[in-house]
């Protein structure tokens, strides 16, 4: 007779690591900038498999679940990285930990990362998978916006989300506005005891009540209007430049807007503009990924393209937050060729930067600009801009950027600079 034998299940200790938990403590390492290496792209920080061994290595070192000798193995990987080697046991387990994350659906590895194996010398089958290169997927961008948003609202306190608030009245669900006679078109949300009074004031009360066009009542409320915004990000090398990263929290203020957007104005657009030497749309699921760089800062070509763009959004409201730390540097000439000048404030640049700005404002477009930076010229530069286009200026940091913006969006306050 055969027997059965069973023991108590011990789980492995990578079942108990938690992979949100961890998608979100490897958030620095995907949204990186390149703040270490702003003029070598080819950087220990990029996000390749030996990169990822080094943050996770880094992460898992202090979790306690794991084996001591797993951990001390880690830690020693992590100082010595990139001369560092891992143990057959714990390169498995990080193997292990990048098939959760891939088939989660969290990381993914990149189209751009896969690299031929040398033409000469003795190839290995190693050679392109160490060259790979990982990426978020839209599931972990979204992800990442909500705890980032999660954050910001906590940091801001209690605050309701609601939609664009206007003075306008429209019909919809029911409100403590008067309802009103309806009229064609009217979304048909009939208030139902002021329609019946007008019926029993014209026929009296009988039976059968007989309705007419004119009995007809419809409930009001608050007109919500749908936006539509282009982030325009300042990715010129000063961005990563004085001993600071500026570029890698405006990344994270676009994950949590784009989340913001989603969740609770979906009648939103959203799109982002990066804006150098020259300037180009990017979509949102490639910005985890994007560097720094070229040098200039082309603001004039970066407004010109976020016009375009908005002047395609049939929305009733449309404006562009600009984040920047710098002042305009380039501009695109009419045949094409970029003319940079870096040393103050260049008269053509200005000029021709100011009349973007007013082709904007002719175009009914809200411009709002975040300067991370204090400079005297900088302040009048950004005051300039403010009065042509009646927008808003915030002279904010990398602590309170996000705040700013956030709350700016869910308000729509006026907020006069002088």
């Amino acid at each position: 007779m055969s027997r059965v034998r069973y023991t108590k299940y011990i789980p492995h200790p990578l079942e108990e690591i938690d992979l949100e938990e961890l998608v979100n403590q490897l958030k620095d390492f995907f949204l990186e900038s390149g703040f270490y290496s702003p003029f070598y792209r080819g950087t220990p920080f990029d996000q390749t498999l030996e990169s990822l061994y080094q943050a996770l290595a880094k992460i898992l070192s202090t979790d306690e679940r794991l084996p001591s000798k797993w951990r001390e193995a880690l830690d020693r990987y992590v100082d010595d990285f990139p001369d560092g080697q891992l143990s057959t046991d714990v390169q498995d387990l990080l193997d292990r930990l990048i098939q959760r994350l891939v088939e989660a659906n969290y990381i993914r590895a990149s189209e751009e990362g896969w690299e031929e194996a040398p033409r000469e010398g003795e190839g290995s089958e190693a050679d392109p998978v160490q060259h790979i290169r990982f990426e978020l997927t839209d599931k972990s961008l979204d992800f990442l916006g909500y705890k980032t948003l999660r954050e910001l609202m906590s940091s801001m306190g209690r605050s309701s989300f609601g939609r664009h608030e206007t003075h306008q009245l429209s019909t919809g669900i029911q409100s403590d506005s008067p309802s009103r006679p309806y009229e064609f078109g009217d979304t048909l949300n009939l208030d139902i005891s002021a329609t019946f009074l007008n019926a029993v004031k014209r026929e009296g009360l009988k039976l059968p009540l007989n309705l007419e066009y004119e009995d007809l009542m419809v409930y009001q409320t608050d007109y919500h209007s749908s936006c539509a915004t282009v982030l325009m990000l300042d990715c010129s090398h000063s961005m990563i430049l004085y001993g600071g990263d500026r570029f890698t929290p405006a990344k994270k203020v676009a994950l949590a807007l784009a989340h913001l957007i989603r969740s609770q104005f979906p009648g939103d657009s959203l799109q982002v503009v990066l804006f150098h030497d020259s300037a180009e749309e990017i979509p949102l699921a490639k910005l985890a990924s994007v560097k720094v760089g070229p040098y200039h800062t082309n603001t004039c070509e970066g407004l010109r393209l976020a016009r375009r763009i908005l002047l395609n959004q049939n929305k009733d409201l449309r404006q562009i937050i600009m984040i920047t730390d710098g002042k305009p540097s380039a501009i695109t000439l009419p045949n094409g060729r970029i003319y940079k000048n870096s040393y103050g404030l260049d008269p053509m640049i200005l000029r021709e930067t100011y009349q973007e700005v007013t082709q904007c404002r002719k175009a009914g477009i809200l411009i709002n600009t975040f300067m991370l930076a204090k400079d005297d010229y900088l302040v009048d530069f950004v005051k300039k801009v403010s009065q042509i286009c009646r927008g808003k200026a915030y002279f904010a940091t990398t602590l309170n950027l996000a705040n700013y913006i956030l709350m700016d969006f869910m308000t729509k306050k006026t907020k006069t600079v002088h």
